[in-house]
């Protein structure tokens, strides 16, 4: 039972005014750095994506994209851009901020000059509606992930399985040839990366609390603004199969 005779010394009073002020002033000090955290991965992803357009339709229009079609420089370019990233994930506490940056755009215009070969298979219309789809799709699930209550974090491990899972049926379809195993794995590629770009937004926006003020936070960006990349880049790949009229 209470102690109404007890002074409270934690209860307000008229003295309490400034602590509540600066209990504010902290939370929207919070809200603006998340902000601004976010507005920085955002815009360091934006900006790899048109670095790696731009890079594929110079290369398309230059002729070039031909020699990626095949051959070693197909495989140096198509392994390239998977060997940077598996070197950024492992590498992040070794390597400095500059080094990150530096081996992002060197991703994105190696992801250019690969993507470069989708325009000997596809139609220019059809892949510019096709990125402009993916882009209001991305924005609309990204926004869903940062602004819902709902905690995402159990989709993470089930999505990434989902992944390797791809990654399997598509080599096994390599062999199989199959049409139909074909369109069945693009449809589940884009429900996956749909839910890997929430996924990662509510990961990202979270993970700020814990990384604001410490060193690494300039490296979170450049490593978050890769993640979202590649759910971004998945994303149009398998909805171009479903959209892209072939040349």
């Amino acid at each position: 039972m209470a102690n109404w005779n007890e002074r409270n010394t934690q209860r307000p009073g008229f003295g309490t005014v400034p602590r509540a002020g600066g209990e504010m002033a902290r939370g929207e000090t919070f809200d603006a750095g998340l902000r601004q955290h976010m507005l920085a991965i955002y815009n360091y992803m934006a900006s790899g994506v048109l670095l790696t357009g731009l890079v594929a339709m110079l290369t398309a229009n230059s002729g070039l994209a031909a020699s990626f079609a095949s051959g070693p420089l197909m495989w140096i370019v198509a392994l390239s851009p998977l060997a940077i990233v598996f070197a950024m994930s492992f590498g992040r506490n070794k390597f400095s901020k500059t080094t990150l940056q530096a081996m992002y755009w060197g991703f994105a215009v190696l992801m250019g000059l690969s993507l470069s070969t989708i325009f000997l298979v596809y139609t220019g219309a059809s892949i510019a509606v096709t990125f402009f789809a993916t882009a209001g799709a991305f924005a609309g699930l990204s926004l869903f992930g940062y602004t819902t209550k709902k905690d995402l974090s159990g989709m993470g491990s089930f999505l990434i399985m989902g992944v390797i899972g791809l990654i399997i049926a598509s080599i096994a379809n390599a062999f199989i040839g199959s049409a139909p195993f074909s369109y069945a794995i693009s449809f589940l590629g884009v429900l996956i990366f749909a839910g890997l770009t929430a996924y990662d937004t509510q990961r990202l926006k979270t993970e700020y609390e814990y990384l604001r003020g410490t060193d690494f936070a300039g490296k979170a960006v450049v490593l978050g603004a890769l993640s979202l990349y590649l759910d971004f880049i998945n994303m149009f790949l398998f909805l171009l199969r479903f959209l892209g009229n072939r040349e």
